[in-house]
């Protein structure tokens, strides 16, 4: 195509600049614009407050002139919306949508249109945070109860927690857990069946490794138990299709001491036995199949259920049914020191994250479903594989005698597997190669008789058949054999046997929504969390069928449009962090740790350093942190922060001299936890490389740096992005998330493995310096991916550096505006924060009485999420307004927070009671401030309209105060609770 010059036949007049010309040429649906909060004007306001007459100036006065780039990021320009979803749809319509019969956890589903709608595309539920603020969060934890109790009664245990990340992680935290309760220190071995899911096998190994776990891998029925074990792994149905009856098994490993974890497929478990009721401890498994998209392997809930007897030491988050301050049924997180992180060094897990939005999906399926439509789903796959099993029969190939659900293996004799998968695909159906000799067929919910047909045509090797689908479904018996016939109910509650009809479920997810209080509603400043703006058009793809219906080990050949969406992205993550390499396969914050972390651990490893097991982290880092690094067998070594909350040089260098020998890493988060740029990072790193280590940064605060600076350049080794706060992937309530690690040259080689044929190749037998398989898809969460695509192609070089500036200007703005009236605990060597302040409320206490807790609740009121609470400093909140948010907001929860403040100065002043004041009795509910006798003494206007704008627009809490300590003393964590205390 010629290279035409389309402004040769414009007619320019005297009055039409270049720069008109530029104008009418530019697309109309810029979208920086519209992500970034604050127009010019306010901008100009903001910098009036803070003493400067240009952004350029601030930036300069808050980042280290000795770090800044000395070039715009090297990023293509930005795209209009439009634009940008019509590249990305060119790209989408590369990848090959063919049905995928590959099985092994991964099945196509149906994702009901009301859920899809109401849940996965709603920003009421997908841009809410993680449900540490309970009274603002009802709805999300009462979908998230649901969850827990369909999986308990689906499992047939006791507990079970709100989701973790998929099912390759699930069993590796039921390994931990084991090791940990077995009271057998002789035992340090593991047992795995040969039949779980490969990529399963792959998780547990790379997990075990550092722990010096000893993986046994071999067939149940021919393990001699002549090594001690501290538990078992086992499939359910195995990956082939098989249906084990494992129960002398279970008691064979009781009988030595451990303990027994069975992955479970749960669609299956509305036919089987439950595990539960087979003996094991724990079990664990996908719920992908109840409603979420496949999406090339992600985001999709994990489940974890264990016995009564394990409620302390059951990983991840568990809802809990406890009571308001007015008696009434309330929710929230119970059992708090699930959040590993707490427990820093001595956690026993890094997995703080969970999938509440696919959780949350999940449940609804149940909901909507019920026992009977669960149990009808379960039956016609089951029925329709029974049939497809038979016919193969007749077609002389040999199908396993074992009883299977919707699974099984086709033994092809003489011909070639590979040339059966060849055939196969040649129609656009994806079979399983299982080994030289068999192929693999799993059945799922969107599975017609016409793909039964299409099935036989392809061993047939001919489209005539000699018989018809009718005859052989009158031929054929369904029932399964009696020692896996379940035979108990689940899904008795009354939730899932009432929303049966569109309309029922619509306004009962409408209820839960009104609950809960996300971006839609208001401003979530929360300080190190990043919650920013989540665009419609990025959120758009993510349903697109050509990302959600690939199987994650299809053909790659078949997903070349998610290729190049890998390989742009992976590009365009190195050139804003300086790194050469990018791994994209961590699913979260934690998984990017571990993932940095085993890197690290492994290219020492590689030169013969592997004592190099010394990890020195800051005391104001990331709980997590010293969680990750205890889960990859390192031994952490505290280093103080003076008292501008910097990291103390003296103290890192002390340290670091000390165990120069085995000094194995920083942790270090940058700008730091307190909210500054510190000006000693680059002497910081040096340190480190001097004796030895490598540098690992958190990139929690990577939105402070984006354009600005790149963490490669001034020292570190690795770097993990949370992609879920800086690159705009929605936080869903406390997930899905993303994060990748950004590795130095020298680390590349140890990146985690994506070789796709490592698991559809039994005989695959290469070998690599890799870390092996951090989560279970072999790119994580891929289908959300295209969020952070669609971000970075909008903003471009000029967008993304903007958002930086103007995320450090409203922080400061912000700081500077409180600070009249809360002291700023740590800033700067310029007077200036970075991009988020920590606000000091222990004089509050100290004056009026006044709790960290009572502010936070008050907020409630006023509308608005509380910032992060006592973190990183007890009796502190770290405020993050972000980028997104514009001058008027910012403003109005800055009014919030004065009016709060004067409200303790009336206590103070002893103008009102110390104990009955708005502030200890917040949040204030509808039926508190309505209903019944008012006695406080304060008004009702006062408690529920404490500002302006809530007569115009009132976010009402639906509970009063809630009660933890009672509730984690009488622990429920299932709907039966609820019934319970409204009774």
């Amino acid at each position: 195509m010629p290279n035409l010059d389309i402004t040769k036949n414009l007619e320019i007049t005297p009055t039409q600049s270049s720069e008109t010309i530029e104008t009418i040429l530019a697309p109309t649906d810029s979208f920086i614009n519209r992500h970034i909060g604050p127009n010019s004007n306010e901008i100009d306001q903001m910098l009036k407050v803070l003493g400067f007459s240009t952004l350029d100036q601030l930036i300069d006065a808050t980042v280290p002139e000795s770090i800044c780039l000395s070039q715009p990021l090297k990023l293509p320009e930005p795209q209009s919306e439009y634009g940008a979803l019509a590249q990305l749809k060119s790209i989408a319509s590369k990848n090959q949508i063919y049905r995928s019969f590959i099985g092994m956890g991964y099945y196509d589903c149906i994702t009901p249109p009301v859920i899809q709608r109401n849940i996965l595309e709603n920003p009421g539920w997908y841009t809410a945070y993680t449900p540490y603020q309970a009274e603002i969060a009802q709805g999300r934890l009462e979908a998230l109860l649901n969850f827990q109790t369909m999986i308990i009664e689906l499992t047939g245990l006791e507990i079970a927690n709100a989701s973790l990340l998929d099912e390759g992680t699930a069993a590796a935290e039921a390994m931990t857990m084991s090791y940990g309760l077995c009271k057998n220190k002789d035992a340090h071995a593991f047992f795995v069946s040969s039949h779980c899911h490969p990529q399963t096998i792959e998780v547990i190994k790379t997990r075990a490794n550092p722990l010096d776990i000893e993986i046994i891998i071999g067939d149940h029925r021919f393990f001699e138990f002549d090594t001690p074990i501290f538990g078992a792994l086992l499939q359910y149905p195995a990956t082939d299709g098989v249906i084990h009856d494992y129960r002398s098994f279970i008691d064979t490993v009781h009988q030595v001491g451990g303990l027994v974890t069975v992955a479970a497929d749960p669609l299956s478990l509305a036919l089987l036995t439950p595990p539960g009721e087979i003996g094991a401890d724990i079990a664990v498994g996908s719920t992908q199949r109840f409603g979420v998209p496949l999406g090339y392997g992600g985001p999709h809930a994990a489940y974890f259920a264990t016995r009564e007897a394990y409620k302390r030491q059951i990983p991840g988050r568990i809802v809990g049914v406890s009571k308001d301050a007015q008696g009434k049924p309330a929710l929230r997180l119970a059992l708090q020191t699930r959040e590993q992180h707490i427990r820093r060094e001595k956690a026993t897990s890094n997995i703080c994250t969970a999938q509440v939005l696919l959780a949350v999906i999940a449940s609804m399926y149940g909901v909507y479903h019920g026992p009977d439509g669960i149990k009808n789903i379960a039956q016609r796959i089951h029925q329709l594989t029974v049939i497809l099993a038979e016919g193969l029969k007749r077609l002389n190939y040999s199908i396993d005698p074992e009883p299977f659900f919707d699974t099984i293996r086709v033994g092809v004799g003489d011909a070639s597997a590979k040339a059966v998968i060849k055939a196969a695909q040649s129609r656009k159906i994806n079979l399983r190669w299982l080994d030289e000799g068999g192929v693999g067929i799993s059945l799922d919910e969107t599975t017609t008789p016409q793909d039964i047909i299409d099935l036989w045509q392809i061993f047939a090797a001919k489209d005539e058949l000699p018989f018809t689908i009718a005859e052989i479904a009158q031929a054929v018996k369904f029932d399964l054999p009696r020692f896996c016939q379940r035979t108990t109910e689940y899904l008795t509650d009354p939730v899932f046997n009432r929303y049966h009809s569109e309309s029922e479920l619509l306004r009962y997810l409408h209820q839960l929504e009104a609950k809960d209080l996300a971006l839609n509603t208001s401003m979530i400043p929360l300080g190190s969390c990043t919650m920013k703006l989540n665009a419609s058009a990025e959120m758009f793809p993510v349903t697109w069928p050509e990302f959600g219906k690939i199987h994650p080990f299809a053909p790659l050949d078949q997903a070349e449009g998610y290729q190049i969406l890998f390989q742009q992205l992976e590009d365009w993550l190195g050139e804003i962090t300086g790194f050469d390499g990018i791994s994209l396969q961590p699913n979260a914050g934690s998984q990017g740790e571990y993932a940095g972390l085993q890197v690290i651990l492994h290219y020492h490893h590689s030169r013969g350093e592997g004592h190099r097991n010394i990890c020195l982290i800051p005391e104001s880092a990331h709980g997590t942190n010293p969680a990750s690094a205890v889960m990859c067998g390192m031994k952490v070594v505290a280093v103080k922060c003076d008292k501008d909350g910097n990291i103390d040089i003296p103290d890192l260098q002390q340290k670091a001299q000390k165990h120069a020998d085995n000094l194995g890493a920083l942790m270090v988060t940058y700008p730091s936890t307190h909210g500054v740029f510190e000006t000693g990072i680059v002497e910081i790193c040096e340190i480190i490389h001097r004796y030895g280590g490598q540098v690992y940064m958190d990139g929690a605060n990577m939105n402070a740096q984006v354009g600005l600076c790149r963490p490669a350049d001034f020292g570190a080794d690795v770097c993990h992005l949370n992609l879920h706060k800086t690159f705009c992937i929605p936080h869903g309530g406390g997930g899905p998330g993303m994060g990748p690690i950004g590795v130095k040259s020298h680390l590349v080689p140890f990146l985690p493995s994506v070789a796709v044929e490592k698991y559809t190749n039994p005989n695959y037998d290469k070998t690599d310096e890799s870390i092996g398989a951090i989560s279970a898809a072999p790119w994580g969460s891929a289908s959300i991916l295209v969020i952070s695509w669609m971000y970075i192609a909008m903003m471009g070089t000029e967008g993304l550096t903007q958002a930086t500036k103007v995320a450090i200007l409203n922080a400061n703005y912000m700081a500077e505006r409180l600070q009249g009236y809360y002291p700023i605990l740590f800033k700067g060597a310029s007077g200036c924060v970075a991009h988020e302040c920590i606000i000091d409320l222990r004089p509050l206490k100290k004056r009026a009485g006044v709790e960290v807790d009572d502010i936070a609740k008050r907020l409630m009121d006023f509308g608005f999420h509380a910032p992060t609470v006592s973190w990183p400093v007890i009796g502190t909140m770290m405020i993050e307004p972000t980028e997104s948010e514009d001058k008027a907001e910012l403003d109005r929860f800055c009014e919030a927070m004065i009016a709060i403040y004067k409200e303790a100065e009336a206590i103070e002043n002893e103008s009102i009671d110390p104990e009955n004041n708005p502030l200890k009795n917040a949040p204030h509910t509808a039926q508190t401030v309505i209903c019944g006798e008012w006695n406080r003494p304060y008004s009702r206007e006062q408690a529920a309209y404490p500002a302006p704008w809530t007569k115009e627009h009132k976010f009402w809490p639906v509970v009063g105060r809630i009660d933890n300590a009672y509730g984690d003393r009488n622990l429920v964590c299932s709907c039966e609770g609820m019934e319970a205390y409204q009774a």
